[in-house]
C-alpha cells in the first residue's frame, strides 16, 4: 500500500504567517523510523511536510487512479503550522481531497483541542473530571467555588504547555495573567487532585483495545507533568511505570472509563486519555489527547510495548487499524 507520512518540522510555506504557532513537532528521527517501520512492512512511503504544497504532493505520489487499484494512507503525524485549530488542518484537507487517513478526524481534534469544550462534553455523557472555571479576565476571576491548589492552563494548547500550580488567589492573579499575555487565550482553572496521575492509551475502533496502564513517579517538585518535564528540560527525572500497579475493579474502570471518552469525541485509531486518582482512588479525567506523541519514548509506545507491540509493529497496526475503518 502507498502511504505517505504528513508532518510539520520546519517548513512555513504558507502564503502568511499570523495567529498562533504551532509548538509542537516530532523529529526527524522519529519520523525516519516511522518511514523505516512501514517499508518493513511492505509498504511504498514517502514523507512529506504538512505545507501549502501537500496537495499536489499528495496527487502525485497517489493519483486517483492508484486509489482505485491499489487504496493509499496518509499516516497523519501533522500538528499544524499555526492557528487555534492547527490540529484540524490537514485531515481537514485530505477529507476534502478525498484521502484515507491514520487517526482522527477535523471534529474530534477541534473538540480535543479545547480543554474546556471537552470537559463540558465529558460531564454531559457523567465521565469524571475536576471542577474548573474558565477566566475570561484574569482581574475578574470568580473562583469563590473552587478549592485551592488549583491547576492553571491555557485552554487550547497541548504537552502542557503554560501548566502551572497555585495555592492562593495572589499566584492565581499573576499566574492568569501570564498565561493570558502569553498565549492570547482564555485560561482553564481546575481543582488540583492530589494523587497518582495514569494514563490509558487506546488504539483501533471496533472494538476499542486499552492498552496497558502508565503511572507516572514524580520525583523532586509539584507532581504535576510540566512541558519542561516532557521536553526534557528540567532537571528532575519522571519515572514511567507499566503496567500500573492497580487493583482489577479500578483497572476496569479506567479502562472503560477511557474508552467512553474516546467514543464520546468520536475519535479514531489511537489516543490517550489521561488520569488522575484521588487518594480515595477516585478517578478523573485530565484530557483526551487525540493526537497523542508516537515518539519512541512516549507513553504510548511504552503501553504498546507492554502489550507485546514493538514500535515497528505498533506502527504497522496503525495502518491495519485505520485501513479496517475505511473498508479496505
Amino acid at each position: 500500500m502507498k502511504v505517505a507520512i504528513v508532518y510539520n518540522y520546519q517548513s512555513r510555506a504558507v502564503l502568511n504567517l499570523f495567529g498562533v504557532p504551532s509548538r509542537e513537532i516530532y523529529g526527524i528521527q522519529t519520523i525516519e523510523l516511522i518511514q523505516s517501520s512501514l517499508q518493513s512492512g511492505g509498504h511504498e512511503v514517502k514523507s512529506f511536510e504538512g505545507d501549502k504544497n501537500i496537495i499536489r504532493q499528495l496527487e502525485d505520489f497517489m493519483p486517483p487512479e492508484s486509489l482505485k487499484e491499489n487504496p493509499g494512507l496518509v499516516f497523519n503525524l501533522s500538528y499544524g503550522i499555526q492557528g487555534k485549530a492547527r490540529y484540524t488542518h490537514v485531515p481537514a484537507i485530505l477529507e476534502m481531497l478525498g484521502i484515507p487517513y491514520v487517526g482522527s478526524s477535523p471534529y474530534a481534534h477541534a473538540i480535543a483541542l479545547d480543554k474546556v469544550l471537552t470537559k463540558v462534553l465529558l460531564l454531559q455523557k457523567s465521565l469524571p473530571t475536576p471542577r474548573f472555571l474558565v477566566i475570561d479576565e484574569p482581574g475578574l476571576a470568580p473562583l469563590e467555588e473552587l478549592k485551592y491548589p488549583l491547576i492553571l492552563k491555557p485552554k487550547d494548547e497541548a504537552r502542557s504547555l503554560g501548566l502551572q500550580i497555585v495555592e492562593n488567589m495572589d499566584q492565581l492573579l499573576a499566574g492568569a495573567a501570564e498565561i493570558a499575555e502569553r498565549f492570547k487565550t482564555q485560561v482553564l482553572a481546575e481543582e488540583f487532585i492530589n494523587g497518582r496521575e495514569l494514563s490509558i492509551s487506546l488504539l483501533g475502533n471496533n472494538p476499542v483495545e486499552a492498552l496497558p496502564p502508565v503511572e507516572l513517579i514524580f520525583g523532586d517538585g509539584p507532581a504535576i507533568y510540566t512541558h519542561e518535564d516532557k521536553t526534557k528540560q528540567s532537571n528532575r527525572k519522571i519515572v514511567k511505570s507499566c503496567p500500573a500497579e492497580l487493583d482489577p475493579d479500578q483497572l476496569v474502570t479506567l479502562k472503560q472509563l477511557a474508552i467512553r471518552a474516546f467514543k464520546a469525541l468520536e475519535c479514531y485509531d489511537c489516543a490517550r486519555i489521561d488520569f488522575r486518582l484521588d487518594q480515595d482512588g477516585q478517578p478523573y479525567i485530565l484530557e483526551v489527547n487525540s493526537m497523542a506523541s508516537l515518539e519512541p519514548d512516549s507513553s504510548f509506545a511504552f503501553a504498546a510495548g507492554k502489550a507485546g507491540l514493538s514500535y515497528c509493529r505498533l506502527i504497522n497496526r496503525l495502518i491495519e487499524v485505520a485501513a479496517e475503518r475505511y473498508c479496505f
